[in-house]
Protein backbone atom coordinates (compact mmCIF):
# COMPACT_ATOMS: atom_id res chain seq x y z
CA UNK A 1 0.00 0.00 0.00
CA UNK A 2 1.76 3.00 -1.12
CA UNK A 3 2.25 6.10 1.67
CA UNK A 4 -0.07 9.23 2.35
CA UNK A 5 1.15 11.83 1.38
CA UNK A 6 2.52 14.42 4.57
CA UNK A 7 0.36 17.37 4.48
CA UNK A 8 3.21 20.00 5.21
CA UNK A 9 1.69 23.44 7.30
CA UNK A 10 3.62 25.81 9.39
CA UNK A 11 2.69 25.91 13.46
CA UNK A 12 0.42 28.76 12.87
CA UNK A 13 -1.00 27.56 9.99
CA UNK A 14 -2.02 23.98 12.23
CA UNK A 15 -3.23 26.44 15.16
CA UNK A 16 -5.87 27.94 12.76
CA UNK A 17 -7.16 24.74 11.51
CA UNK A 18 -7.46 23.06 14.55
CA UNK A 19 -9.36 26.27 15.68
CA UNK A 20 -11.70 26.35 12.39
CA UNK A 21 -12.29 22.80 13.24
CA UNK A 22 -13.53 23.20 16.52
CA UNK A 23 -15.27 26.38 15.64
CA UNK A 24 -17.54 24.11 13.07
CA UNK A 25 -17.27 21.40 15.62
CA UNK A 26 -18.78 23.33 18.45
CA UNK A 27 -20.28 26.50 17.05
CA UNK A 28 -21.51 25.87 13.04
CA UNK A 29 -23.05 23.08 14.04
CA UNK A 30 -25.48 24.43 16.56
CA UNK A 31 -26.18 27.45 14.13
CA UNK A 32 -27.57 24.80 11.15
CA UNK A 33 -29.47 23.03 13.86
CA UNK A 34 -31.33 25.96 15.11
CA UNK A 35 -31.64 26.65 11.51
CA UNK A 36 -32.98 23.22 10.76
CA UNK A 37 -35.50 23.84 13.31
CA UNK A 38 -36.85 27.18 12.54
CA UNK A 39 -37.28 26.20 8.87
CA UNK A 40 -39.07 22.39 10.17
CA UNK A 41 -41.61 24.68 12.16
CA UNK A 42 -42.66 26.63 9.26
CA UNK A 43 -44.29 23.44 7.96
CA UNK A 44 -44.21 22.14 4.30
CA UNK A 45 -40.54 21.16 3.39
CA UNK A 46 -41.02 20.20 -0.20
CA UNK A 47 -41.20 24.14 -0.80
CA UNK A 48 -39.05 25.66 1.95
CA UNK A 49 -36.27 27.69 0.70
CA UNK A 50 -35.26 28.06 3.92
CA UNK A 51 -34.88 24.66 5.29
CA UNK A 52 -33.00 23.92 1.38
CA UNK A 53 -30.63 26.50 2.33
CA UNK A 54 -29.94 25.15 5.66
CA UNK A 55 -29.77 21.53 4.52
CA UNK A 56 -26.90 22.80 2.00
CA UNK A 57 -25.14 24.56 4.76
CA UNK A 58 -24.97 21.71 6.67
CA UNK A 59 -23.84 19.96 4.03
CA UNK A 60 -21.00 22.57 3.52
CA UNK A 61 -19.68 22.40 7.01
CA UNK A 62 -19.63 18.49 7.12
CA UNK A 63 -17.56 18.23 4.17
CA UNK A 64 -15.18 21.07 5.64
CA UNK A 65 -15.02 19.21 8.85
CA UNK A 66 -14.26 16.08 6.99
CA UNK A 67 -11.48 17.80 5.02
CA UNK A 68 -10.25 19.06 8.35
CA UNK A 69 -9.78 16.00 9.59
CA UNK A 70 -8.44 14.07 6.70
CA UNK A 71 -5.96 16.66 6.42
CA UNK A 72 -4.76 16.75 10.56
CA UNK A 73 -4.72 13.14 10.73
CA UNK A 74 -1.84 13.13 8.16
CA UNK A 75 -0.21 16.64 8.88
CA UNK A 76 4.09 17.45 9.23
CA UNK A 77 4.33 20.44 11.12
CA UNK A 78 7.30 22.70 10.00
CA UNK A 79 9.59 24.34 12.16
CA UNK A 80 12.09 26.11 10.80
CA UNK A 81 13.60 27.31 14.12
CA UNK A 82 16.22 24.75 13.63
CA UNK A 83 17.39 25.68 10.13
CA UNK A 84 20.06 27.30 8.52
CA UNK A 85 19.92 31.15 8.65
CA UNK A 86 20.62 32.00 5.30
CA UNK A 87 19.35 28.89 3.56
CA UNK A 88 15.64 28.86 1.68
CA UNK A 89 13.81 26.24 3.90
CA UNK A 90 9.61 25.83 4.19
CA UNK A 91 8.39 28.20 6.28
CA UNK A 92 11.04 31.06 5.47
CA UNK A 93 10.42 34.50 3.67
CA UNK A 94 12.57 35.36 0.76
CA UNK A 95 12.99 38.52 -0.72
CA UNK A 96 14.10 38.52 -4.83
CA UNK A 97 14.86 40.31 -7.38
CA UNK A 98 12.79 39.41 -10.16
CA UNK A 99 15.92 39.78 -12.98
CA UNK A 100 13.33 40.26 -15.84
CA UNK A 101 11.36 42.70 -14.59
CA UNK A 102 14.24 44.03 -12.31
CA UNK A 103 11.76 43.95 -9.27
CA UNK A 104 11.65 43.25 -5.87
CA UNK A 105 9.16 40.68 -4.87
CA UNK A 106 9.13 38.83 -1.11
CA UNK A 107 7.34 35.63 -0.97
CA UNK A 108 6.72 33.14 1.99
CA UNK A 109 7.40 29.45 1.48
CA UNK A 110 4.51 27.29 2.64
CA UNK A 111 3.18 24.14 2.40
CA UNK A 112 0.43 23.86 -0.80
CA UNK A 113 -2.29 23.95 2.33
CA UNK A 114 -1.33 26.97 3.28
CA UNK A 115 -0.55 28.56 -0.03
CA UNK A 116 -2.00 31.86 -1.30
CA UNK A 117 -0.45 33.80 -3.79
CA UNK A 118 -2.79 36.72 -3.10
CA UNK A 119 -0.81 37.05 0.60
CA UNK A 120 2.95 36.29 -1.13
CA UNK A 121 2.91 32.42 0.33
CA UNK A 122 3.40 30.35 -2.47
CA UNK A 123 3.82 26.53 -2.48
CA UNK A 124 6.98 24.52 -2.11
CA UNK A 125 5.35 22.23 -4.53
CA UNK A 126 4.90 25.24 -6.93
CA UNK A 127 7.89 25.84 -9.89
CA UNK A 128 9.49 29.20 -7.44
CA UNK A 129 8.90 27.24 -4.76
CA UNK A 130 10.51 24.14 -5.54
CA UNK A 131 13.13 25.86 -7.34
CA UNK A 132 14.30 27.81 -4.33
CA UNK A 133 14.26 25.32 -1.71
CA UNK A 134 18.05 25.19 -0.39
CA UNK A 135 18.95 28.57 -2.55
CA UNK A 136 21.33 30.72 -0.36
CA UNK A 137 21.29 35.03 -0.41
CA UNK A 138 22.99 36.13 -3.83
CA UNK A 139 22.39 33.06 -5.55
CA UNK A 140 20.44 33.07 -9.03
CA UNK A 141 17.63 30.58 -9.11
CA UNK A 142 16.04 29.36 -13.02
CA UNK A 143 12.66 28.97 -13.21
CA UNK A 144 11.14 26.84 -16.33
CA UNK A 145 7.99 28.72 -17.17
CA UNK A 146 5.75 28.05 -19.65
CA UNK A 147 7.21 31.46 -21.75
CA UNK A 148 10.60 30.48 -20.68
CA UNK A 149 13.07 30.39 -18.24
CA UNK A 150 12.49 32.97 -15.36
CA UNK A 151 15.65 34.30 -13.42
CA UNK A 152 15.53 35.34 -9.87
CA UNK A 153 18.15 36.39 -7.28
CA UNK A 154 18.11 35.48 -3.75
CA UNK A 155 18.60 38.79 -1.68
CA UNK A 156 17.31 38.42 1.99
CA UNK A 157 15.90 35.26 4.21
CA UNK A 158 14.25 35.53 6.98
CA UNK A 159 11.36 33.69 9.10
CA UNK A 160 8.24 33.80 7.35
CA UNK A 161 6.47 34.36 11.18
Amino acid sequence: MAEEKKNIITYEGLKAREEELADLKINKRKEVAQKLKEARAQGDLSENAEYDAAKDWQRDIEARIEELENLLKNVEVIDDSGSVKDTVTIGKAVKLLDVSFDEEVTYSIVGSEEANSLYGRISNESPLGSALLGSRIGEIVVVETMDGPEEYKVLDITSAR
